[in-house]
């Protein structure tokens, strides 16, 4: 059942990725992992919205959620959802524009922060965006395997095959996104910390 408090929790969060999206990463052609690296690059060499592909890529993870845990998809459902309209919604938008600019690496730390505290606090209230997390959140049980250490070696894929497909300097501010937004994600996520 769905409370206030967590549809905040998850309109918070999907925000929260949304903004390190959008502010940090798309400007510089960084990329981050797992699904949303995906979208990234299909953007990146497409111009295909990011959203659009969010939702396309997680439909054979919401076939396993619907089968190994209903409440998760659902609770999933809206978080996809609601990733996916944000991310498009605020990509015209970049109120850091000078900062990303000079500061490339900083950019990319930023927007891993923002996207690690994001699926954290998805995660921390058994919600996620449908992606990889998802994935992750299902299977760190079985694997016995910190939920942000599954999605941060997940991502590693990606952000590796973006690397080769653009350049050193997308590989490297990549690499700086996922390491700082897994460690974020894990900081979060630590069964002694409580909301």
């Amino acid at each position: 059942m769905f409370s206030i408090h967590k549809i905040g929790v998850i309109i918070a969060g999907c925000l929260l990725i949304a903004c390190g999206i959008d502010f940090f990463l798309m400007p510089l052609r960084v990329l981050d992992g797992g699904l949303i690296g995906v979208a990234l690059i299909s953007n990146y060499l497409f111009g295909v919205k990011v959203g659009f592909i969010l939702i396309v890529c997680s439909l054979p993870i919401f076939l396993y959620a619907w089968f190994k845990d209903k409440s998760m998809f659902f609770h999933s459902l809206f978080g996809m959802i609601f990733l996916s309209y944000f991310v498009d919604l605020l990509d015209p938008y970049n109120p850091f524009g000078s900062v990303i600019v000079f500061h490339p690496f900083l950019a990319s730390v930023l927007g891993g922060i923002s996207i690690g505290i994001g699926f954290g606090l998805l995660l921390k209230f058994d919600t996620s965006t449908g992606g990889i997390d998802l994935l992750a959140k299902l299977l760190a049980p079985r694997l016995k395997v910190n939920v942000g250490m599954l999605i941060l070696l997940t991502d590693a894929v990606v952000v590796i095959a973006g690397g080769i497909l653009f350049s050193l300097d997308t590989l490297f501010l990549s690499i700086a996104t996922i390491t700082t937004g897994g460690l974020a994600t894990t900081l979060c996520t630590f069964k002694y910390l409580s909301w």
